[in-house]
């Protein structure tokens, strides 16, 4: 089969950024705000007997923020593909400033929810119609408990645009014009941030890893202070929004976006802080192998290479193919979606110039329908890569017929299908190795993500939370953010490097996205999250399937704990579930030392 390594646009807005379909959308889009906005006002609960006007508003307001998500969407994929291109930067501008206007709009419909007596609401949830999106209508009411006065709101949202917004993208203007010079074998190289994180990581000479890490330290830390500034005003920002909400615990809004309580992120924090050991071990030996004491911080991400084993190329097809077939082997339906998607050209992988670096999976709710972008190399990792967000776009497909409160599911949950599916790849691989070589090499990159989740992440998480401690008593200076963040990598690693990347801080993009805050501990609780529903699959019979599907269904209909409890029987408050997940991650560990002592 040959599959196209482009994806096809045109299906949503034919002939680009400058479709006149994309220009008539956002044209029906802004001319239906004023109708809504009306609507919002002229409804009274008591007189829509039948609540037919609340679902005529709720319809309304989900088409216009449907055609938004769509534009915005398609404007993103469009300077993904071609970072020069201008005018999708400017489409992108314009959706945001729409959204910020449809977002007051709305305030006073979640105000007016809010308001209702507990007899009325319970009445209107239950109506036919509005019930399938009774959790989503609950959590309105229950956040409208925390909104100010309607002028402050909107005040709130239009200074933000050029406050909170703006540092925001300040910072992706101030990463984007850093430059890393180097000398690698005799030439003199100025690499884009970019550029450089992939040779520190992945470069198989070690040598150049080292000598890229330097210039990457080095240039980081002679910019400084700009990002430290940014960093102080995003989160000065945000505390005082929360605060002017009725909140000193930084820790409230993302906890609530993502559905969880603090007993559950911490039991979860608890477990892995309690399993260090395995990985550490894991570390130690990969620096045997690397022949170093222990290992460093630029070395960790680097592939390991025994005898004379060359890693297998895939074509972007045999890519698919592999997918496909071992995708069948857990749900014929993620193997028939995946197909489809092969089929219908959604992922966009060619290796080319002018495209962004990384990887996502985007919904486009007018047509229901997903798009994957990375950039395909051919490695083992890049094969799961596209099954990690085709785990994505099959969980986003099977809530596309859904109100959109229904498929609004929070971030922690969204890694739970795209791990679950790369983790189905990744052991595929390890399997299907034809030597104790390509065996090793594929443990190890299989390993990546246990690192990332439970060491790496962890090190993120505990620098927020120090950061922010801090900050609530005033700007923190860039001295005391290496130290804090030399401090959480010191205590996530549990003695695993012998060096530390204080920039980290500034080098990880993460700290600086506005929307989501703690843009972190998300990914752990999904990748352990999904590890549990794996060993599950292991042991289950041939209802697995339609239990995944059920459990995914429901990922934006109720609060994390019962969820998982509903589903998988089971209490995150404890530590059993998470026990679980680590144990997969600590046997590849183990797996990995074995079989590499004959190479010591």
């Amino acid at each position: 089969m040959k599959y196209s390594i482009n994806w096809n646009l045109d299906s949503i807005f034919p002939g680009g950024i400058a479709s006149p379909q994309l220009k008539a959308r956002m044209a029906d889009c802004e001319a239906k705000m004023p109708t809504l906005e009306q609507a919002i006002n002229d409804w009274d609960a008591a007189s829509d007997t039948d609540f037919s006007q609340a679902k005529a508003i709720l319809s309304l307001q989900e088409d216009v923020e449907n055609g938004l998500a769509t534009i915005a969407t398609f404007a993103n994929m469009s300077l993904s593909a071609d970072t020069s291109n201008q005018q999708a930067g400017v489409v992108l501008n314009q959706v945001q400033v729409l959204g910020t206007q449809l977002q007051q709009i709305t305030l006073p419909l979640i105000k007016k929810l809010t308001a209702l007596d507990d007899a009325t609401f319970s009445k209107l949830v239950a109506t036919p119609g509005l019930d399938t999106v009774a959790f989503g209508l609950n959590e309105l009411r229950t956040q409208g408990k925390e909104l100010l006065d309607d002028q402050s709101e909107a005040m709130i949202s239009q200074l933000a645009l050029d406050g909170f917004n703006g540092w925001s993208s300040h910072y992706d203007t101030l990463s984007a014009d850093l430059h890393f010079p180097v000398t690698i074998d005799g030439k003199q190289l100025s690499l884009s941030a970019g550029q450089a994180q992939n040779r520190f990581e992945s470069d198989p000479d070690p040598k150049v890893r080292e000598t890229v890490f330097n210039s990457w330290e080095t240039t980081w830390s002679q910019h400084a202070a700009p990002f430290a500034d940014t960093l102080n005003h995003l989160a000065g920002f945000r505390l005082t929004n929360n605060r002017l909400h009725g909140t000193t615990d930084y820790m409230h809004k993302p906890l609530q976006l993502n559905r969880m309580s603090q007993t559950t992120l911490d039991q979860m924090w608890a477990t892995v802080s309690a399993n260090k050991k395995p990985f550490v071990a894991y570390l130690d030996q990969k620096a045997k192998l690397m022949g170093t004491a222990q290992m460093t911080w630029h070395d960790q991400w680097a592939p390991v290479t025994v005898g004379d084993y060359t890693p297998k190329v895939y074509t972007f097809d045999e890519a698919a193919e592999f997918i496909i077939a071992n995708f069948a082997k857990f749900s014929q339906k993620m193997a028939d979606f995946a197909e489809y998607a092969f089929d219908h050209a959604w992922i966009e992988a060619e290796d080319r110039p002018g495209k962004r670096p990384g990887g996502y999976m985007t919904s486009v709710p007018d047509v229901k329908e997903a798009r994957i972008f990375m950039t395909f190399d051919g490695s083992a990792a890049g094969v799961s890569t596209i099954a990690h967000e085709l785990g994505h776009a099959f969980h986003s497909s099977l809530l596309k017929d859904m109100p959109s409160m229904r498929r609004d599911y929070a971030m922690n949950v969204a890694e739970t299908a795209s791990t679950f599916a790369e983790l189905i790849v990744a052991d595929a691989t390890v399997k299907a190795a034809t030597s104790p070589e390509e065996k090793l090499n594929l443990l190890d990159a299989k390993m990546s993500n246990p690192l990332a989740m439970l060491l790496n992440i962890h090190a993120r998480y505990l620098f927020e939370r120090s950061f922010y401690d801090a900050r609530q008593q005033g700007t923190v200076t860039v001295d005391q953010l290496r130290t804090l963040m030399t401090q959480a990598q010191e205590t996530a690693y549990a003695g695993g490097l012998a060096d530390f990347d204080p920039m980290f801080w500034a080098d990880k993009l993460h700290f600086f996205i506005d929307d989501v805050p703690f843009y972190n501990f998300p990914y752990t609780f999904g990748y352990l999250f999904s590890s549990g529903i794996y060993a599950k699959a292991q042991q289950s019979g041939s209802n697995f399937e339609d239990d995944y599907i059920a459990l995914l269904k429901d990922t934006a209909n109720m609060d994390t704990e019962t969820l998982a409890k509903k589903h998988l029987g089971v209490d995150l408050t404890k530590p059993d579930f998470w026990q679980q997940g680590i144990d997969l991650a600590a046997k590849d560990a183990q797996t990995f030392i074995d079989l590499s002592q004959q190479y010591l």
